[in-house]
């Protein structure tokens, strides 16, 4: 009982740490290369995990619980280890299109990161192997210890910076060592623990994570005079505040404007976007704002009551100011940002001094139900960017804008403003977007409530609540031709008045706006426009996702006969998929060598491993839907990432350890009784969390946490049955199942991606259900062969 008690205590120990380091990657791939290399730390973990059932299952002389203080090392050390080893490889995804190195270094970077995660997979597939009269406690010390990682990460990314607490959780690790392991073990961990403290006093510059030289920060920071001055860290973000000559924010300046910019710091989020402190000297220093496109409204509108969603480094905030707003609220999604810029805003520029809220800003209008003259929304920064095809944005879907214009009085007006990144897609989706808002909201003639202007770089798109007046196109029209502007639409335009100044071969944004509001060529021009332009909806937030499959040739053509292309818009995820699928298939199948030819092989135990197969699918198929349908209510992705895992998690583990105790736990129809609360949960969630909007986010992390729990209990399970069924026929498999679920496990995230950007969320979430209702008929068909 006492050894008993040991090896699950390791067992929870090893999976906090193990899923404290993969969150901790995901941060360290979004500082050094980009957010959607984030998706490999994923599969590097499971097929790490995976490849461990497969060793077992080929050599099951390793399974064996006298080995498990070397594998508790193993991890121990790997974890480090691994890390510094990955930070020296010169992996640099820019290079992909030209360099055929990279493709070694990326094969490099999976066979590092991967041997803490197989560490990992050693404990417990030989706890689970050696000990299968206590699957039910290890599988529950499993998933507890992994949902308190995801606690703790949060608490310690809060804390100090990411690649601290790589070497934090490696001393974290060596503790139990100290108490279980024999001399030469607690030797080795001692000398382990010296090593890791003496990095975190003296942080070697060789610690820190070694950043893109193609990332904007670096690039920014190479022009002469560049000074880096701070950097801020959080659960989800980094953020640098820097001098440079390469920022200079005046985002589609008039060419008419001929006097010098006031001062202006940076202020980069994960070394990527960068956006501007704006610090004058005096008001008059603020004069370049009347020649910005982005004071158009403030020139056609009553502005009393402003919002600026997003204003990031505050000159949105100042735009407003300056032309006489009366009340501006602001709200922006990373308090991070605000914290800085409070401390590096001037004197005349203390934008976040009052009326500032993080969060989301249709959940802050969905919960204050203000209306307003005025709604700013700028997805600008100092550097024109690509965002990542297959990260959500809910600010930019059809129920976003619903809600936006809900919140405008009757003659109110939004406002985007955004760089132009050719060739066109970003502001055509808008444009399809915000017309299905404003159908949705009863504004049934979009092409009499919108107008469009371009500068040299820069879009500005208006949607009025009410119809255009005369009086307000005249205005607009106005403010164009004094500046130097180009119009591209307002209700009656004709072709002769516009790409007067900053002119287009084509005069293709004319055409396009065109077509796309009238009511009869809308659709044949979204069916023939080489990106994908169609409006996004929550349930598959993609906004950045243009490709279309079958124009893949036609859009390398355009792009110059260049890969770069798909690379930067993050369009490797079919890549990272196709080699998953293939590690994966090679895991599941090694074993195979192993039992070929062996009499104790029983047809019958097929289906079971089916069954572990179909496992690894559901869990993180309703794992990633959850998590999808959470990011709304706490207004922040790795918020609403930690408390679905921690809740998910530790009631799973509750649900494993019970299950050991409770007989009538252990029957198979429980299964049944699970897709029908999951398919419960994707019916009803959505609604249920809207209530929690207006509270703290304190309150809601704990509504959340509470409220996924019948399904996590449930969730946690059919695992511990399945090995059950499977110590009973055949022991000598439990690593092989192991392997299968890991492997199937590693595909699911990037499948459900595909599958949310092409069918949305409730599909997703359909195909959880039925992977768990093809578990029940597999387990059912194993128990009556």
């Amino acid at each position: 009982m006492k050894k008993s008690r040991a090896i699950i205590a390791l067992v929870f120990i090893a999976s906090l740490s193990s899923l404290s380091y993969e969150i901790t990657l995901v941060r360290i791939f979004s500082i050094s290369l980009w957010y959607h290399f984030a998706f490999m730390v994923i599969s590097i973990a499971m097929l790490g995990i995976g490849a461990s059932g497969a060793l077992l299952s080929v050599y099951p002389a390793l399974k064996n619980l006298r080995y498990l203080p070397a594998y508790f090392l193993m991890l121990a050390v790997g974890i480090p280890l691994s890390y510094l080893l990955m930070n020296m490889v010169p992996f640099e995804p820019a290079r992909l299109s030209w360099d055929r190195m990279q493709i070694l270094y990326i094969s490099i970077y999976y066979l590092l990161l991967s041997f803490p995660f197989f560490s990992f997979g050693l404990i417990i597939s030989t706890a689970l192997s050696t000990m299968p009269e206590n699957t039910g406690h290890i599988y529950g010390a499993d998933l507890i210890g992994a949902g308190a990682g995801s606690i703790l990460v949060i608490y310690l990314l809060s804390a100090g910076s990411p690649e601290r607490i790589v070497f934090m959780l490696s001393s974290v690790l060596m503790i139990p060592l100290f108490i279980y392991g024999a001399m030469s073990v607690r030797f080795i961990s001692a000398i382990a623990v010296i090593i890791n403290a003496g990095f975190l006093y003296f942080h070697p510059s060789f610690m820190e994570p070694q950043i893109s030289p193609y990332k904007p920060l670096k690039i920014a920071l190479k022009f002469p005079g560049a000074e880096h001055l701070r950097t801020y860290h959080s659960p989800f973000s980094r953020v640098d505040v820097f001098k440079s000559p390469a920022v200079r924010f005046a985002p589609g300046l008039s060419l008419r404007y001929l006097e010098e910019l006031p001062a202006q710091i940076g202020i980069s989020m994960d070394a990527g976007d960068i956006n501007a402190i704006t610090r004058p000297k005096n008001r008059n220093e603020l004069d370049f704002i009347s020649h910005l496109p982005a004071s158009l409204p403030y020139e056609i509108s009553d502005k009393n009551d402003v919002l600026i969603l997003e204003p990031k480094g505050g000159l949105s905030a100042l735009i407003a100011e300056y032309h006489g707003a009366k009340n501006i609220h602001k709200v922006d999604s990373n308090p991070v940002v605000i914290k800085a810029v409070r401390e590096y805003s001037g004197p005349l520029s203390g934008v976040y001094d009052k009326n500032t809220w993080p969060g989301i800003g249709r959940s802050y209008l969905f919960s204050s139900g203000k209306t307003l003259d005025i709604i700013d929304i700028s997805s600008m920064g100092s550097m024109p960017s690509g965002s990542f095809g297959f990260s959500e944005d809910y600010r930019f879907t059809v129920e976003a804008f619903a809600e936006y214009l809900k919140h405008l009085n009757p003659q109110g007006m939004l406002s985007i403003n955004l760089f132009i990144i050719p060739p066109p897609r970003t502001e055509l989706r808008l444009l399809n977007t915000l017309i299905e808002a404003l159908e949705a909201i009863g504004l049934r003639e979009a092409e009499r409530h919108i107008a469009a202007i371009r500068t040299w770089g820069t879009i500005t798109l208006l949607a009025k609540k009410s119809p255009l007046s005369i009086s307000d196109i005249a205005k607009v029209k106005k403010f164009a031709a004094d500046r130097r502007f180009d119009l591209i639409y307002y209700p009656g335009i004709s072709e002769g008045e516009t790409n007067l100044y900053v002119r287009m071969p084509s005069n293709e944004y004319f055409s396009a706006f065109k077509a796309l509001l009238s009511s009869e060529a809308r659709e044949q021009f979204i069916e023939k426009y080489i990106f994908d332009i169609r409006p996004v909806y929550d349930e598959n937030p993609f906004f950045h996702y243009y490709l279309k499959l079958k124009n893949v040739r036609e859009i390398y053509r355009l792009m110059g006969n260049k890969w770069q292309y798909f690379i930067e818009e993050g369009y490797l995820l079919p890549v990272i998929f196709a080699q998953v699928v293939l590690l994966s298939f090679i895991l599941v199948f090694l074993p195979v060598i192993r039992f070929k030819g062996r009499s104790d092989i029983n047809i019958g135990l097929i289906p079971l491993l089916a069954y572990f197969a179909c496992l690894g699918l559901g869990f993180m198929f309703v794992e990633i839907s959850f998590v999808q349908k959470i990011i709304l209510s706490l207004e922040n992705p790795s918020y609403a990432v930690a408390a679905v895992l921690a809740s998910m998690l530790i009631s799973s583990g509750i649900g494993s350890l019970l299950s050991q105790h409770f007989r009538i736990m252990r029957k198979a129809g429980i299964i049944l009784v699970l897709s029908l609360i999951i398919l419960l949960y994707g019916l009803f969630l959505p609604r249920i969390t809207e209530g929690v909007y207006p509270y703290s986010l304190g309150i809601k992390i704990v509504f959340v946490f509470f409220i996924l729990m019948p399904a996590g209990l449930l969730m946690g399970i059919p695992f511990p049955l399945g090995l059950s069924y499977l110590s009973n026929k055949n022991p000598s498999w439990i690593p092989w199942a192991w392997a299968i679920n890991g492997s199937f496990s590693v595909l699911a995230p990037i499948l459900a991606v595909m599958l949310a950007i092409s069918a949305g969320f409730k599909t997703v979430i359909l195909g959880g259900v039925l992977m768990y209702f093809f578990a029940f008929f597999a387990l059912n068909r194993t128990g009556k062969t």
